[in-house]
Parts: structure tokens; C-alpha cells; sequence
């Protein structure tokens, strides 16, 4: 047996921004996606994941307990399917900010959940914000704590648009040129990062009044004249605002931002040759970059490993 696939996501804007009511935008990313699954040899990675998710399947029968008006699953079934040793087949990185775990709840919800809002009614903002809360919940479990952002996005595979926080919307994003030198892509830092550490220190740095006031004027200023240019692309405002998140971030992230890239960070914001900001909660995995001219880009970053994810 074999589910569905289900997509990572690109959060473009909005990361740690996003819980201080900041615009945000995410895509689906259709390099990597995972499916349920059941083998007959199953291999060590499938165990693990099975394992795994018999601890979700009780974490998602205390929810639907706590919760019952949200959300309930087939428990009968999902409990089933474990036993025969479903899996989920994912090729999507793990700790790497493009939404592993989303797409896994995603794919529980699409599969278990019994009186689930599907991709083909019509998504008010009610139901799209029902869908979050929910996928948030669920999504919990992997995470301590989580907008649901990442699952909506896997579940729906549309671009979503975040005005705010009782706010989205699916959002229309320019189409991508082909011969386009202008890029957006993903650079491997080669190391895996750690959601709940990064959004502890986050929250840690939250209480400190300069901080606060930081992530007003200036990190969610510069992410939502960042999603309103790319929506209307408009790419030379976009990447002069673009420059001075990056400048931001690396001001006042630096444990997000791996020790090994501050010096390549800066490099960009020096030399235009590309800028660079956080995929996710950042700590590792991938770093999400975007250049005027893909070819200067991958000379500065030869040594680096990039996949381009978005032509300009």
C-alpha cells in the first residue's frame, strides 16, 4: 500500500516573524515529498518511523479527547495500519526547515481524520484557519509548539499568504521565468538543525524590551515589504529589502545563523552577489538565498551545494 504524496514547503518570509503577527509567505516545494506506506521487508529507517508513529497515534488520541469539537481520526483504522507496520516514505531532509514533519501530519490528517475539510470544497478563511489550528495541534507533538503552517501548506499545496495571525489566505505568486538570472535557492549548510532549541532561544530573546522593539521596526518591517514585493513582483525593491532583512538577521540571530556561514553572510551583503536569510528556525540545515544573478552566485558559493527553487 501506498498513500498519497505530499510536498515540503518553502517558508520564503515570516519565519519567527510570523509569531509576532509579521506577513509571511510559503510555497509547496515539490522536490521532496513523502507517503504513507506499508512494506514487506521493511528497512531499519521504516521501523524507526513506525515506532514513531504508534507514539503519535496515542499523542492524537489524547488530542481528539482534549479537543473533541477540532478534530477526531479513525482510531481503529490508524492503529491498524501500524500494526501491519505503515511507515512514512519521506525524501523531504529532517531538521533541515522545509517542513518534514508537515507533510507527515498532513498526510495522517488527509488519511484518518474523519470529518476532514478536503482540498476540493471551497476554503473560506474560516476553514483554512480551522485547518491550521488543528494542523498545529497536531503538529505539536514534533515540535513543543507549532502554527500549522508547514501542514496546511503540504496538505494544500498552493502558496499560502499570512497577513497576520487569524489572517491567510492562498495567495497567486508570480509565475517564474524561465531564462531568468534572478534566483531564490537553497544552500546546504551540511548540518541538521533543532526546531525546539532555536524557537526557546527566540522566545528567551523575546523578553528583552530592545529585542522586541528590533523585531518591530525593523525584521517585521523588512519581511512584509519583502512578501508585497514578490507578490507584486517588483524585484529591485524586493532585493533592496531583501539586503536589509539579511542585514538584520545576521545583527540579531546569530545562534540561528550556523558559526561556519556569519563570515559568507556578510560576504553577500558586502559584494551583492547574493543575500542570505533563515529557512525555518535556521541552526542548521538549509539557508534560503536569493541573487540578481544566479551564475555570479554560484562562483562566490562554489564550494557550497544549491538548488535553485524559484526563477525571477
Amino acid at each position: 500500500m501506498k498513500g498519497p504524496l505530499f510536498y515540503s514547503k518553502i517558508l520564503l518570509f515570516g519565519e519567527y516573524g510570523i509569531i509576532k503577527d509579521s506577513k509571511g509567505l510559503s510555497i509547496p516545494y515539490n522536490f521532496y515529498n513523502g507517503a504513507l506506506k506499508v512494506d514487506e521487508d521493511p528497512s531499519e529507517a521504516a521501523i524507526a518511523s513506525n515506532n514513531n508513529l504508534k507514539r503519535f497515534a496515542g499523542y492524537l488520541v489524547e488530542l481528539q479527547n482534549k479537543h473533541p469539537e477540532l478534530v477526531s481520526f479513525d482510531m481503529e483504522a490508524l492503529n491498524a495500519d501500524i500494526d501491519k507496520g505503515m511507515y512514512f516514505d519521506s525524501s523531504i531532509p529532517q531538521g533541515y526547515g522545509v517542513g518534514s514533519s508537515g507533510a507527515l501530519v498532513a498526510a495522517i490528517y488527509d488519511k484518518y481524520a474523519t470529518d476532514k475539510i478536503t482540498v476540493l470544497e471551497n476554503l473560506t478563511r474560516e476553514k483554512l484557519l480551522k485547518l491550521k489550528k488543528i494542523f498545529g495541534e497536531m503538529e505539536s507533538f514534533f515540535h513543543g509548539k507549532s502554527s500549522g503552517l508547514d501542514p496546511l501548506n503540504s496538505y494544500l499545496s498552493i502558496p499560502i499568504l499570512i497577513n497576520s495571525k487569524d489572517n491567510i489566505e492562498p495567495a497567486g505568486i508570480p509565475s517564474q521565468t524561465e531564462k531568468g538570472t534572478g534566483a531564490v535557492f537553497l544552500l546546504d549548510s551540511g548540518i541538521t538543525g533543532e526546531t525546539g532549541p532555536m524557537v526557546n532561544i527566540f522566545m528567551e530573546n523575546m523578553k528583552q524590551e530592545p529585542f522586541r522593539q528590533m523585531l518591530k521596526d525593523q525584521f517585521v518591517k523588512h519581511t512584509d515589504a519583502c512578501v508585497d514585493d514578490f507578490l507584486k513582483g517588483d524585484v529591485k525593491s524586493l532585493f533592496s529589502n531583501v539586503k536589509r532583512l539579511s542585514h538584520v538577521v545576521l545583527d540579531n540571530f546569530k545562534p540561528m545563523i550556523p558559526a561556519q556561514f556569519h563570515k559568507l553572510w556578510k560576504h553577500g551583503i558586502e559584494t551583492n552577489d547574493y543575500y542570505l536569510k533563515l529557512c525555518g528556525s535556521g541552526g542548521g540545515g538549509y539557508i534560503l538565498g536569493f541573487t540578481e544573478d544566479i551564475d555570479k552566485a554560484r562562483k562566490a558559493l562554489k564550494d557550497y551545494k544549491l538548488e535553485v527553487v524559484y526563477n525571477f
